[in-house]
């Protein structure tokens, strides 16, 4: 069934100015620019990584850690309730005498869903007393699995690996640096959505095809797209036999985007009574993975 959500970002570079006070001024600037973004009418909306603590040195950085619940996150939390959406709060997080990089998701009613650790700390982060996070949860939203992952994460394959395994349909990605074409490779190889939230210019919305939708700049530093959640991504071969019939039973209930050059293509439904799974199994689709376990049978067979 059609599952449409409307996702934003904001690229969040910090309030400026001298260290003292920094956090107050950061947390009162990131909360304005929630605001701006519920005007999108987002389901959820991504902050950079630890935004409170932007502009401080790496002592400071690691000083400004927050219990959660803490000043950040009732914060936020109340921006959440009073626009209805979830929020990915993320914040140097404070549990009893560790200190965390953490992604906190907040609900529509301004609740606390769970929180993600981030797996891989840069060497400076440990350095400062960052204690590397060992799960890639995947949380339960009321549209669909979400998961989160933490700048330099993206470097390593066990993180997006744990997320797709665990059912992210989509990933928000709040970080100090770009990611730029990884976003679009991790978007790509586990065929899922990602979100960034950068510091400065490039934050993006990438779908499951690897295909950048919006990116943020100095003049739109707030992007939104409306995503449909009911996709599968699957390989050409064999199944492209099928498109024309698909299209004429089922014609703008289905929308198929083909990505000629790398030989798949990504099934929507459109029909919220019609689910993509309903098609691979009315049609004898073969998802991507399917195919690829498939043909490693068949290979394996071979050497007998």
């Amino acid at each position: 069934m059609a599952r449409y959500v409307r996702v934003s970002t904001i690229s969040f570079g910090g309030a400026g100015g001298n260290p003292e006070g920094m956090v107050e001024r950061n947390r009162e600037s990131a909360l304005e620019w929630l605001r701006r973004a519920a005007l999108d009418k987002p389901d959820i909306v991504c902050l950079p990584e630890t935004f409170h603590a932007l502009g401080l040195a790496s002592k400071e950085w690691f000083e400004s850690a927050e219990p959660v619940p803490g000043p950040t996150t009732e914060a936020v939390r109340e921006v959440a309730w009073k626009n209805g959406m979830y929020v990915v709060c993320p914040i140097v997080e404070r549990v009893d005498d560790k200190v965390y990089n953490s992604a906190v998701l907040i609900d529509r009613e301004g609740e606390i869903v769970g929180r993600y650790h981030k797996v891989h700390p840069t060497i400076g982060e440990i350095e400062c007393g960052i204690t590397p996070g060992v799960e890639t949860p995947v949380f339960k939203t009321d549209f669909g699995n979400v998961g989160c992952a933490i700048c330099f994460d993206l470097n390593f394959t066990d993180v997006v690996a744990g997320l797709k395994a665990n059912g992210a349909e989509l990933i928000l990605f709040p970080s100090m640096y770009r990611g730029g074409l990884q976003l679009s490779i991790w978007a790509f190889n586990c065929g899922v959505y990602i979100a960034s939230a950068y510091t400065g210019e490039g934050s993006a919305i990438v779908n499951p095809l690897g295909r950048v939708l919006a990116t943020s700049s100095l003049h739109n530093r707030i992007i939104s797209k409306t995503i449909n959640l009911d996709y599968r991504v699957l390989h050409i071969d064999y199944n492209n036999v099928h498109w024309d019939a698909i299209k004429l039973k089922h014609g703008a209930d289905v929308e198929i985007e083909v990505a000629t050059p790398e030989a798949v293509f990504a099934l929507f439904s459109n029909n919220r009574n019609l689910s993509v799974d309903d098609l691979i199994k009315e049609f004898g689709l073969e998802t991507r993975e399917e195919y690829f376990k498939r043909a490693n049978r068949v290979r394996e067979k071979a050497l007998l």
